[in-house]
């Protein structure tokens, strides 16, 4: 593998640069949008006890998250196939107000499947603003801002991680919880508001073609028969749901591979493509790590830790992310090829020792058990954290021409997807080996052991995925 074509003629721009006077009010912006939906999913996933205490609903506890991942796979991918005349920048105005009635149906919700009518409407909006995020990089920052733009897009989850549970906390007693959805509500007027002032209209060269609505219903159903496999008692019907969800994607697949209407940019259903297996590490990386969903739990029933603590310790996996994204900023060329490399193999590691040291029994919450657990929680984080800012990279650099925005857009389709695979996996992993029966202890156990290593396999696969990806300007995936 040869050295990058691409000059290092200066030392690589500074975090700080992305607050110069040219790019402030376009990294508010943007930042603002990463950042109402990152707070969002981690007040939500706060709330969701209080919910269910105060109106009911706990047979729909897992929909909450899953209406909302299938809703922002719409809204994202609208961001790619909308109209020739609808500019960036009025998108941004539409998320925006998308999030906030969405936001307001869920403050006066009498009921539980008003609650999830809410949470759809959030997702589309939530959908938008981080699709955009990334399809506004070319156009506010220079190139040799791209990667440092991405990793401001790191360090806002690593502080809505913290800041989420913080203020779910605070309004988690009673209906309080109405308040914290309130909130949101003046923050996405404001935000629709300044949007026009604030962003550049984003226009360009693209190509625009029909919505691809046959791609997006397969993969949207995919989402919903898994996440149904994960919830249901009996393991045949399981097992039927899971293999329907198989299909779904396979099907989806074969109508992208054929179809004048496309989801993806040109040329990335072949596993030739340089940019297809860049979105197939980035959808890898995330099933694993979304493995974490039920650490919170294993932490209580196992080591004997406090809810709010657990919270916290698992929080360290986005700070994790955050830490090595900094870190590995600077990296172009060869060197950013290999972090990401290396970090499959550290995310894929770490996952993998959490059978030796979570899927423990430790009633005493001893510390050394503990103390390790925590530490590879973190690193699954530092993992996916150093190479995602230069996958992101790849992505736009990739990206045929005129189709830029499609294929940032699915950045966040393959966010969303990785998010929702993953965790309707892990519902199906555990509940299937001794979650729910025998449960107790014994089965936490089991459960756990069978999930860190088998999801320790997504991020294995990356590794090989990873293994001699382009880093030359020139490569294309057409």
């Amino acid at each position: 593998m040869s050295e990058s074509v691409i000059p290092s003629k200066e030392a690589a721009p500074r975090l700080s640069s992305l607050f110069c006077r040219d790019y402030l009010f376009g990294t508010l912006m943007l930042g603002g949008g990463i950042m109402l939906h990152a707070v969002e999913t981690y007040i939500t996933a706060t709330l969701m006890p209080s919910i269910v205490r105060d109106i009911g609903g706990l047979e729909l506890f897992a929909w909450a998250t899953t209406i909302y991942v299938a809703a922002s796979v719409l809204g994202s991918t609208f961001v790619a196939v909308r109209p020739q005349s609808v500019t960036l920048n009025r998108c941004y105005v539409f998320g925006a107000v998308l999030f906030g009635i969405g936001s307001l149906v869920c403050t006066i919700a009498p009921t539980m499947e008003i609650v999830l009518a809410g949470r759809a409407v959030q997702g589309l909006g939530a959908g938008f603003l981080v699709a955009l995020g990334y399809a506004f990089i070319r156009h506010v920052y220079p190139e040799p801002l791209w990667s440092t733009a991405s990793t401001l897009y790191a360090a806002v989850w690593g502080i809505a991680t913290f800041l989420g549970p913080t203020i779910g906390g605070i309004f988690a007693a009673g209906s309080a919880w109405r308040e914290a959805f309130a909130l949101l509500v003046p923050l996405s007027v404001i935000m629709a508001f300044t949007a026009p002032k604030l962003l550049p209209s984003g226009e360009g060269e693209r190509v625009t073609t029909k919505t691809p609505f046959v791609q997006i219903v397969l993969l949207v159903t995919a989402v919903l028969l898994l996440s149904f496999a994960s919830s249901v008692d009996a393991p045949a019907l399981r097992g039927i749901l899971a293999g329907a969800a198989v299909l779904g994607v396979v099907a989806a697949i074969t109508v992208e591979r054929h179809a004048q209407a496309r989801l993806l940019p040109a040329g990335t259903i072949r596993l030739s493509s340089s940019l297809a297996r860049v979105y197939l590490i980035m959808l890898m990386l995330l099933v694993t790590i979304c493995s974490d969903v039920y650490i919170p739990y294993f932490l209580q029933v196992l080591h004997g830790v406090t809810p709010l603590v657990s919270g916290y310790l698992v929080a360290l996996l986005a700070l994790g992310w955050t830490a090595a994204a900094f870190l590995t900023a600077s990296l172009s060329g060869r060197r950013a090829n290999r972090v990401i490399l290396i970090g499959a193999v550290l995310e894929a590691l770490a996952t993998a020792a959490l059978v030796f040291t979570l899927a423990r029994h430790n009633p005493e919450s001893g510390l050394l058990l503990l103390a390790l657990s925590t530490v590879f929680t973190f690193l699954m984080g530092f993992g996916i954290g150093m190479g995602w800012a230069h996958l992101v990279t790849h992505v736009m650099r990739l990206a045929p021409s005129g189709e830029t925005d499609k294929a940032s857009a699915a950045i966040t389709t393959m966010q969303a997807l990785g998010a929702a695979f993953g965790a309707a996996l892990a519902g199906i992993i555990v509940n299937s080996t001794g979650l729910l029966q025998p449960g107790g202890v014994e089965g936490a156990v089991t459960a756990a052991r069978w999930l860190y290593a088998l999801l320790a396999l997504p991020a294995a696969l990356s590794i090989f995925l990873a293994i001699g990806l382009p880093h030359e300007r020139t490569d294309r995936a057409g």
